[in-house]
């Protein structure tokens, strides 16, 4: 009996201190009753161990001695038949132990435990819930090892259950998960579109009018997937309809949660205003009045499972404690799982927009968007300590999950703005923000290893939209090397074989027939159409070479017609209407060729694209010299001096800066590789979790520089330039 009461009084001076939000005294009160020398009943101590190691999770970094306890609690707890829920409760805080601390196998064997004594537990609604808990936990875990078919089974025997209790919410969860999967291992087409279908099917039995009001967590999580499977596919337009939804519910919950965060501030104040001692009855009685008005509207606007923020599970990201009104949950408890916090949703949605308007050059808008995105981004990193100074070595395992999310998505911005100022001709802007993703790799070479192979081959880009084609080969041939893509490194190939066309010797034409060859061999087997494209945009450039005009006609129709209709890229469009317009040319249609060039002088001024400009220019000049239109001829080659100068100026400041050199350089980015298996598997984590397809493009044939030419079917006639999107 003494235990008893005394651990119930520790426990009350435990809640007290809870309240006034002194957790440092609430755990030194539950320390109190695991370190004395009191015997107490073993459930006693088994649920103070649980509510400690809960709140060392959710307000310290304290991931080994929340650890300690856990495991102490599971030894109790198997002397005590039944008590089935706090054995549960233990599993699944001690998976998570594990999982911050990146102990996989460890954890993958506990859940397995865990899950037979689910299946050993009488099956009522809590036994089902906690073996989708389980199930869930479980199959993250391989795909950490890239086991994926492990984790699809996972996902099924968890969506089995969570249909037994006819919960489809939590069908929903699971099926998206494996869509998740699917993607991130891409076996086939036809399996992906078979997820994507079930997807829609079980989404459609989540009996609710307002779905992104009831399932917040998962309705961006399935949009976004979707966004996912339709961006590897390069189907732009479709892929439009769910960025536009995501982009119109993260505005809607912005609007919502500042309101939500208003009335709560009202909340606040007034409860303090109640606290008072000397508040006159009639005072009083308003302010109750108002609060119990303001407390139904929050409770109106609250998400459902927000009424389980005081259990036991912490967020499946990180563990710092957030208000429900900063998470999109997946799922109801015992999952409460995120698929990654809301500033990190808000900032992919963000990115999505600029992956999806870039391409149709909407620059304006995709600007404010890397803005706003990385602003986001730079906010969350300095929250979790990650200035300037910080390196890989300085996180601890517990950040490494949250830090890798926002750095990934720091890089995909950083990406796009490269691409998208070396598309509009602003080298400098580019080279600032190449240079920025070089920094940030080589301060964290482990968690963004998959970001070498993209930063190789815009530094690629960037050298051959400078005119140094030589180096930019070099550095896509690299980036092949630094991914076990396919359908990379047939991009960087292809954007290699360019940049050697662009050389015009004969050396140069050879390697690029080298690498062209195969790869246009291969097509077929590529998982997307944007890798054809660019295959067909070199192999069209070589045929030209060759003077096989009818057949090279073909191969750039056929390239114009996917990037038009599939990929909707306004600079691949006016690229190959430069090309197709100067064929015509050579074979003497001139009316066609006025026809072309015309549209894609269009598209290239659209785009402030200097060096497409000056290709077609180029192209005109010779069409009004073959049509003798000389005062045509005059004016368009003075509108060309134009903008040659402009380009030259801008090319000048380029190669001016202090990062010109370096990043033109052949030679690999040196840095310091962390010796750290655990932190190399996060590494890999990373990529794959996000799974976003990469957003970068074609490399185009480039303007003449100096003597470093791509010479034409008419040695009068010179070939552009540039990088696509």
């Amino acid at each position: 009996m003494e235990g008893a009461a005394v651990a119930e009084g520790l426990w009350g001076l435990a809640d007290h201190h809870e309240k006034l939000g002194e957790i440092g005294k609430t755990i030194k009160c539950l320390e109190a009753i695991c370190q004395s020398q009191i015997s107490f009943l073993p459930l006693v101590e088994v649920k103070t161990r649980l509510r400690l190691s809960a709140l060392l999770l959710r307000y310290s970094h304290n991931v080994n001695h929340a650890k300690s306890h856990l495991e102490r609690s599971l030894l109790l707890l198997k002397s005590i038949p039944s008590s089935f829920d706090l054995k549960f409760r233990t599993f699944s805080l001690l998976s998570h132990c594990y999982h911050l601390l990146a102990s996989f196998p460890p954890q993958r064997n506990l859940l397995l435990k865990a899950l037979e004594l689910a299946s050993s537990a009488p099956q009522d609604l809590s036994a089902y819930l906690w073996s989708c808990n389980f199930n869930s936990q479980l199959a993250n875990t391989f795909v950490i090892q890239a086991d994926f078919p492990s984790s699809l089974s996972a996902l099924e025997a968890g969506f089995l259950s969570a249909s037994q209790i006819c919960y489809p919410e939590l069908q929903m969860f699971f099926t998206a998960s494996m869509l998740h999967v699917h993607i991130m291992q891409w076996t086939d087409d036809y399996s992906v579109e078979k997820a994507v279908q079930r997807c829609d099917d079980i989404w459609q039995t989540v009996s609710s009018s307002d779905k992104t009001e009831r399932c917040p967590g998962l309705f961006f999580y399935n949009e976004m997937l979707h966004v996912f499977y339709r961006l590897r596919l390069c189907d732009y337009k479709n892929a439009q309809h769910h960025v536009d939804r995501l982009d119109q519910a993260m505005n809607a919950h912005s609007h919502k949660a500042e309101e939500i965060q208003q009335l709560l501030d009202e909340l606040s104040s007034l409860n303090h205003s109640l606290s008072r001692y000397d508040l006159p009855s009639r005072e009083r009685s308003a302010l109750s009045a108002r609060q119990t008005q303001l407390q139904d509207r929050v409770n109106a606007l609250s998400p459902s499972s927000s009424t389980t923020d005081n259990s036991l599970e912490p967020a499946y990201f990180g563990n710092t404690d957030r208000a429900w009104t900063e998470r999109l949950l997946l799922s109801p408890s015992p999952i409460d799982g995120e698929w990654l916090p809301k500033r990190a949703i808000n900032a992919l949605v963000h990115l999505m927009v600029v992956i999806s308007g870039r391409p149709k050059g909407l620059f304006k808008e995709c600007s404010k968007r890397i803005e706003t995105g990385m602003q986001i981004v730079e906010d969350e990193l300095i929250k979790l300590g990650i200035t300037e100074e910080v390196r890989e070595t300085d996180l601890r395992h517990t950040a490494i999950w949250m830090s890798g999310v926002y750095l990934m998505l720091q890089m995909q911005f950083l990406e796009n703005r490269v691409s998208l100022e070396l598309t509009r001709s602003d080298y400098v802007e580019a080279e600032e923000a190449l240079v920025e993703m070089k920094n940030l790799f080589t301060r964290f070479p482990t968690i963004l290893q998959a970001s070498e192979c993209v930063i190789e081959m815009l530094r690629g880009q960037y050298s051959h939209s400078v005119g140094c084609y030589d180096e930019a080969a070099f550095h896509c041939i690299e980036a092949t090397k630094l991914t076990e893509s396919k359908s990379m490194q047939a991009s960087c190939q292809a954007f290699a074989a360019v940049s050697y066309l662009a050389m015009g010797d004969a050396e140069s034409s050879s390697k690029a027939l080298d690498l062209i060859g195969p790869l246009y061999g291969m097509t077929n087997s590529l998982s997307g159409v944007r890798e054809e494209a660019t295959i067909l945009f070199a192999y069209g450039l070589l045929l030209m070479k060759q003077q096989d005009l009818p057949e090279a006609r073909n191969r750039l129709a056929k390239g114009l017609q996917i990037a038009h209709t599939h990929m909707g890229n306004l600079q691949l469009v006016s690229q190959y209407l430069t090309l197709l317009g100067n064929l015509a040319l050579s074979l003497h249609d001139t009316v066609q060729a006025r026809e072309i060039l015309r549209s894609s002088l269009t598209l290239a001024k659209k785009l402030s694209d200097i060096p497409t400009q000056l290709w077609v220019l180029s192209i005109f000049t010779a069409l009004y010299q073959q049509l003798g239109e000389k005062g045509s001829e005059m004016e368009n080659e003075e509108y060309r001096k134009k903008k040659w100068d402009e380009l030259q100026s801008r090319l000048a400041e380029a190669r001016g800066s202090i990062s010109h050199i370096e990043l033109v350089a052949k030679a690999r980015i040196e840095m310091h590789q962390v010796e750290d298996a655990q932190g190399q598997g996060y590494g890999q984590t990373m990529q794959v979790n996000l799974d976003i397809p990469e957003s970068v493009g074609v490399q185009g044939p480039s303007l003449a520089q100096s003597s470093s030419k791509l010479v034409g079917l008419d040695s009068r006639k010179r070939w552009g330039k540039r990088s696509f999107l």
